[in-house]
């Protein structure tokens, strides 16, 4: 069985308890989909933590490659990037942006960040006019995703594809505060799950680690409302 983590974001305490709800049910495989550490008050920690898990398969999220790259992340979040380095390192930064892509899970399975075309454009619950430009390239007849921090299950309205979004482990933008995981169960079934863990402690914990840098309203405001809000 595999446990499906994407989207951590840093964010120590939700993923302690997503892996002790996991390691509950059984798992014994982990897919680790990007954006482990950007935003969140406990960055190094949260790596460190995911590097126990074994056996592992990891893939690049826009948050790596933005923190290897600021020039390429939006204005707005370059403070966070380099916060982020700072807390890991040039050779963890460097070894995280080198991560690949995507990966097949099994034959007809691939897990993605956002697409098969980009890192940071993804499905959402509803199709969208882009999905078919999304899909482009798409063999596989699942694909497995995050970025979006929505955790939903469906197929294409433009082909012959499952959809699934397994939610973010650390930040939820559906207004549940819970942290949201999935498992791949061996028949291929998908269960999605939900972990209570103190997601107060977490927003607070940013501000105590940060002080007041400019670039922490917004994922403090996520932490604590499981929203998007302002960018």
């Amino acid at each position: 069985m595999l446990a499906l983590l994407y989207d951590v974001h840093g964010n120590l305490p939700a993923l302690e308890a997503v892996l002790a709800d996991a390691d509950g049910r059984g798992a014994q495989r982990y897919l680790i989909g990007g954006d482990v550490a950007l935003f969140g008050p406990w960055p190094e920690q949260t790596v460190a933590r995911l590097h126990e898990l074994t056996p592992a398969m990891w893939i690049r999220g826009n948050g790596e490659r933005w923190t290897a790259d600021p020039d390429a992340a939006p204005e707005p979040v370059r403070g966070a990037t380099a916060a982020a380095r700072e807390a890991l390192g040039d050779a963890l930064v460097a070894q995280l942006a080198a991560l690949p892509e995507s990966l097949a899970i099994d034959a007809s399975t691939r897990a993605w960040h956002g697409s098969p075309v980009s890192d940071v454009r993804s499905f959402m619950p509803e199709p969208d006019d882009d999905e078919a430009e999304l899909l482009a390239g798409a063999s596989e007849s699942r694909l497995i995703f995050g970025h979006t921090h929505l955790p939903f299950q469906r197929g294409s309205a433009v082909a012959d594809i499952e959809l699934v979004n397994p939610g973010s482990v650390g930040m939820p933008f559906d207004g549940d505060h819970r942290a949201a995981y999935a498992l791949l169960h061996d028949d291929g079934t998908i269960e999605h799950l939900r972990v209570t863990y103190d997601h107060a402690a977490s927003a607070a914990a940013l501000r105590e680690r940060y002080g007041d840098e400019a670039w922490i309203e917004m994922p403090e405001y996520r932490f604590a409302n499981a929203r998007p809000g302002p960018s």
